[in-house]
């Protein structure tokens, strides 16, 4: 039941929970830690317009140079960090985006009312963190983290590309139908 973790010569120890998310549908990861009975709380690092480059104008199908929208904020579940969320933004979709108050919904809660989702491409891989994101989630940087890149669509175009940082040894995604 992953309760406690046995390490050969040294003693058997209480599991560092692991908490999950669903790769089914789109869920705010505010909602998911309450449906938990926890507490959620976020930390506004960066909400910003910036420039494409050719990779994110390749992903966004939009010219090198056209604006866009940038948001990372840290989300926390009873105080433990546990999600980086590095977003990029289409503001021909959300507009206003740069001007909402991430301290009291998160981009995907305002997303999904002004973009409602018509299509999502995601991948999931396991890396060792940037030092920038590892001091966020304030894990050492050698601990390998989940990484959730996920592309949504509406309005039929790219609304939003995330990457989703996740430490591994707090965090799991399952699925099922």
């Amino acid at each position: 039941e992953q309760i406690v973790v046995r390490i050969q010569g040294s003693g058997t120890y209480v599991a560092q929970q692991k908490y999950q998310s669903t790769l089914v549908e789109i869920r705010n990861i505010a909602e998911e830690i309450r449906a938990r009975g926890h507490r959620h709380h976020s930390e506004l690092h960066r909400l910003e317009r910036v420039r494409a480059n050719v990779m994110q104008a390749r992903r966004f199908e939009r010219p090198v140079g056209a604006w866009l929208f940038r948001s990372v904020i840290v989300h926390f579940e009873n105080g433990l960090a546990i999600q980086v969320e590095d977003r990029h933004v289409n503001p021909q979709v959300a507009p206003d985006y740069l001007n909402q108050d991430f301290s009291s919904q998160t981009p995907n809660a305002y997303l999904m009312r002004v973009a409602p989702l018509q299509g999502v491409n995601f991948e999931i891989e396991a890396c060792e963190p940037p030092p920038r994101i590892a001091e966020m989630l304030h894990m050492p940087a050698s601990e390998p983290c989940l990484v959730l890149h996920r592309q949504t669509h509406s309005q039929g175009m790219v609304a939003s590309v995330a990457s989703l940082w996740h430490p591994a040894s707090r965090y799991r995604f399952t699925g099922g139908f």
